[in-house]
Order: structure tokens, then sequence, then C-alpha cells
């Protein structure tokens, strides 16, 4: 029994791993795991304990941004703003082999740094790229694997819901992460380009350049109106929020305000607004906050049970015992994240191994600012490991029938690979992550 009781935080954590594998929805598993657990641990005054702790977090100022950043994403999904921006980039890197794949990976990275959700980014992207990838005869592979990778770029482009959780698990600033996260951003992004400016010249059946016929509907005067009509709004919006943070005028959760109203006013502007739209984007915003907070309750209570259990100090005297030094540790807590993307969700990673696996890291001097980018750039992968990427259910359900599961499975592997390059490179060179910060403070 004293060995059951000095190991229960690890039976508990391994539990709620178990149930989620098994199909368990995921806040009624962390937070039903969390009260079975702190009844046996501490008795009926466990009860006294939660109410206070999920106050606390419930009137956390800065998780304010979760549901304005949400609402912001789905009304610009709405505004056909992606679709006029596509079809810009596309003529403008019309001459370059593989042209149109970078320009998808460029507005992925607009759309990413517009809405932070890569869901609705993923979605719209697949429904306007794949079907024109393919009319342009491009490789099925190369097709899915450039939407879906360019979609879960939101995940670390600011403004992200991943950084606003990070954030506010790790107790840092949400302002100074977004600024620490730009240049890894920019990372992938060029890795993304790279890759496909690559393979188009060892391939060159895989990309072929869009037709002339095409190019010859537009003049010169015509193409410059069209780009500029495309990119303007997007970027006063991108200005708006991410510069607001940035010179600091406003905080994240009041830039997300200007966010909201900014892809409103975008949406009015394209006249694509009215109240059946505004419901949608009410209703989808509503669904998407309550399931992120739910979580964050089951989370918090589960980190409470944990930490009372000490199980912190637990996973803590196993980790610093391993015999590799800081930087052999920090690669292990980076490959248990990335592993857990295969079978879990970022939100399920962020609110059940963060806390956990960050304090040690922390603890034996690591920069948290750095650490927390790592993480995002790791959790990035969650979103494109099969079986359970999410990015791919969502590019799957919106693809022709002749784009098959294994054509997209076939497809994220060069972007995976890619992704762990860019992991690689922000922990070989940390100030990729502090240069920006320091610079601007």
């Amino acid at each position: 029994m004293e060995f059951i009781n000095e190991f229960m935080p690890l039976i508990m954590f391994t539990a709620v791993f178990a149930l989620l594998l098994l199909g368990y929805p995921v806040a009624f598993t962390i937070g039903g795991v969390s009260l079975f657990f702190g009844l046996w641990g501490f008795g009926p005054e466990f009860f006294n304990l939660i109410p206070l702790r999920v106050w606390g977090t419930m009137k956390n100022f800065a998780l304010m941004a979760v549901p304005l950043f949400i609402y912001m994403g789905v009304m610009l999904e709405k505004s056909g703003l992606a679709e006029e921006l596509l079809e810009a980039m596309a003529l403008m890197f019309a001459k370059i082999r593989g042209g149109l794949a970078i320009s998808v990976i460029f507005v992925g990275a607009i759309m990413g740094a517009s809405t932070g959700i890569v869901g609705a980014t993923v979605v719209t992207m697949g429904l306007l790229s794949v079907p024109t990838m393919l009319k342009n005869r491009y490789n099925k592979s190369l097709t899915t694997g450039t939407v879906a990778a360019s979609g879960t770029l939101g995940q670390i482009i600011p403004p992200s819901i991943v950084l606003v959780l990070l954030g506010d698990i790790m107790n840092i600033s949400i302002g100074d992460l977004f600024i620490a996260a730009v240049i890894p951003g920019f990372i992938l992004v060029f890795l993304y380009m790279f890759y496909i400016f690559i393979i188009a010249r060892i391939k060159p059946e895989w990309a072929p350049p869009i037709d002339q016929e095409f190019l010859d509907r537009f003049s010169r005067k015509e193409l410059v109106i069209k780009i500029t009509k495309a990119l303007v709004p997007i970027l006063f919006l991108m200005i708006t929020v991410l510069g607001s943070i940035f010179a600091g005028v406003a905080s994240p959760t009041e830039a997300a305000s200007f966010g909201a109203m900014g892809a409103t006013l975008l949406t009015i502007l394209y006249k694509k607004f009215n109240f059946r739209i505004l419901e949608e984007v009410m209703m989808a915003t509503t669904k998407l906050t309550c399931m992120v907070f739910i979580i964050l309750i089951g989370a918090t209570t589960l980190g409470l049970v944990f930490r009372g259990l000490n199980g912190d100090e637990l996973v803590r005297g196993l980790i610093t015992s391993l015999p590799f030094g800081k930087f052999g540790i920090l690669f292990v807590v980076m490959s248990i994240i990335f592993i857990a993307g295969f079978f879990l969700d970022f939100i399920e990673i962020i609110f059940i191994h963060v806390p956990v696996l960050a304090p040690i890291m922390v603890g034996m001097g690591v920069d948290p600012l750095w650490l927390a980018v790592l993480i995002a750039v790791n959790l990035q992968t969650s979103f494109l490991t099969p079986p359970f990427g999410f990015s791919l259910f969502y590019l799957k359900g919106v693809t022709p029938p002749e784009i098959e599961t294994m054509d997209i499975y076939k497809g994220i592997i060069p972007f995976v690979i890619i992704q762990i390059i860019g992991l690689a490179i922000i922990c070989l060179f940390p100030e990729t992550v502090t240069w920006l910060p320091k610079v601007l403070y």
C-alpha cells in the first residue's frame, strides 16, 4: 500500500493517458480522474480546495484573449479574405516553378498571423488551395502536405491560442511570448518555402508553373491592384493587433479586442457580413471557448492533485537522475512532448504535460521564454503526426475524392522533418527567441 501511495501521481497520470487513448472526452476524463484520486489521497476535505483553485484560474484577465482571438479567426474565415489573398499571391509567385505551393505557404503564414486557429486555417486553405493545385497538375502528396503544414503555422506565429495558454500555464508575459515567437515562425516559413523550391527543381513534374493562359487574364496594373487590395486589409489587421502589443500600447487581451473588431469590419468591407454569419461566428466562438475552459478547469484540478500528492517531486527526481546533463534532459522532455503529440491534442499536452515538465527545466536554469517557444514549435507537430493529427482529419474532410488518406500521410512526412529541423535550429541558437524581445525592450 505504501508503494501505491508513493507512485499514486504516476498511476493517476497513466490513467488519464489511457482513458484519453480509449476515446473518452478530454474534459471529463481529466476532471473525473482528478476528483477520484483527490478524494482517495486527501479525503472529503479535497472538495474545499477545488472552488478556490478554479476561481483563481477563471478570473485570470489574460485568458480573456482566448475567446476574442477565436472570434477574430472565425470571423476572418467568413470574410472571404483568404480566397482573395490566395489568388493574388498565386499571381505574384506565378513565374517561379512551385510558385503556387509557395503562395499557399505565404497565405497560410498570413492567415496564421491573423487567426491563430489551425482548424479554421486548414479547412479554408484546403477548400481553396487543393482543387487549384490539382488543376495545375501538382503532385497529390506535395499538395496535401503543403496545405496541412501551412495551416499549422498559426500555432507558432502570433497571435496564437497556443502561446496565450502557454504564457498562462508557465507564468510568462504573453506579450513577450508573442515577440519571441516571431523569428521562429519566420524560420519555419522559410524552411517550408526552401523545401518547395528545391523539390520543384528535383522533381519538376510535381510542381509545374501556372498556365500562361491564367496569367494573361490580368494586366500588370490589374495585378498590382489585386495584390494591394488583398494584402493591405490583412496587413492593417496584423499591425493593429501585433503592433499595439509590441509597442506596449495595448495588452494582448486589449489587442485581441482590436482584432475582433477589425475582423468584423473586414467582413463588412468584403460585403459578407449578415446576422446569420454573426450567429454562426458567435456559436463557434462559444463552443470553442467552452471547450478550452472546461479542459482548463479539469487540468487545474489535475495539477492541484498531482502536486498535492508530491507528483512534481517524484517526476523531478526521475528526470534529474538521468545521466544526460541539462541539455540531454531537455532532449528527453522535448521527446516526451513530441511522442505525446502522436496521440494527444495540443490543448491536452499543454494542460497535462507542460505543468509537470516545464517547472523541472526552469528549475535547472533553462530560460522559460526560450523553453515556451520550443514547446510551441514542438506542439505544432501534434497537428501533423498520425494517427491523431487533427490537421490531417480537417484536410481529409474537405479534399476531393481522388485524394486518399495515404496521400495526406505521405505528404506531411517532409514537413514534420522540417519542423524537427526548425526545432533543432531554435534549440542550438537560443538568440532566435531571445534577441527580438531584448531589442524591443
